[in-house]
């Protein structure tokens, strides 16, 4: 087991009991209590939990629904919902594709799961996804990364100069996602830096994919992305409620449940 899949599995028991033991961990994964303390310093400094003697507690933050926590923490959150999303998505790509992917933890594992047999484009202002591609190292994939600011906290690349750039591509597909999915609110996002990119992909391309594990559904953040009518494909995975995909159905928007 990778120490992201432990740690995403660490956080869902954070979330359920509100506090984790290192040697009932240690058990539980069958490994070495510093391998669990390694991953518990890592997420403490990701600000998902803080360290105590013998394990962790639960972050209590008071923030709102909007309130999103930096990329590389959001990426321990659901990982295995977020790679069978991503899975899901690479079969709906095609020899010769330009897409656009967001700064978004869900869309930094899909580079992975592209088939070898295919030439894809990738433009992006994600510098994980950058990162995924390098580490690939598959002359069929093309990344071109958009130019503008560093944003720390979320590993992306901002600014008037970013949408200026991405301004001349027209995607075959823009592969995003957003903070939540509300049936009135439409999609929402917390980061107003990355808003206008994603608008702007969202117009210019011929589909727009939107991936939303579970947890997205019935969120709203504090920024409007767009109207759900908008969206030609949504990805999910099966512990979505259906009755939240309703909203979809009513406006015969695809959707695929991932394996």
């Amino acid at each position: 087991m990778f120490s992201i899949e432990r740690q995403s599995l660490i956080l869902e028991l954070l979330e359920q009991e509100g506090k984790v033991e290192v040697n009932a961990l240690a058990s539980k994964f069958s490994t070495s209590k510093e391998t669990i303390r390694r991953d518990l310093k890592e997420m403490e400094a990701a600000g998902i939990l803080n360290r105590m003697h013998g394990g962790a507690v639960a972050v209590a933050p008071k923030r709102s629904e909007g309130y999103e926590l930096p990329l590389l923490a959001r990426g321990v959150q659901k990982y295995e919902e977020k790679q069978r999303i991503c899975k899901a998505t690479a079969q709906l790509l095609e020899d010769g594709d330009t897409i656009f992917l967001d700064n978004s933890s869900t869309t930094m594992g899909l580079l992975r799961y592209v088939p070898k047999n295919i030439k894809i484009t990738v433009l992006t202002n994600s510098i994980q996804v950058m990162l995924e591609a390098g580490k690939l190292n598959n002359e069929n994939i093309v990344v071109i990364s958009v130019g503008g600011m560093l944003n720390v906290k979320n590993y992306s690349i901002v600014g008037a100069l970013t949408k200026s750039f991405a301004q001349n591509f027209f995607p075959d597909k823009a592969i995003m996602s957003c903070r939540g999915i509300e049936e009135n609110s439409g999609m929402t996002e917390a980061n107003i830096l990355e808003i206008d990119l994603k608008r702007d992909m969202m117009t210019r391309s011929k589909q727009f994919i939107l991936l939303a594990d579970h947890t997205k559904f019935g969120l709203i953040g504090a920024v409007f992305l767009g109207s759900l009518s908008e969206v030609d494909c949504v990805i999910t995975d099966p512990k979505t409620d259906r009755t939240r995909l309703k909203m979809f159905e009513d406006l015969n928007t695809r959707i695929i449940i991932s394996e």
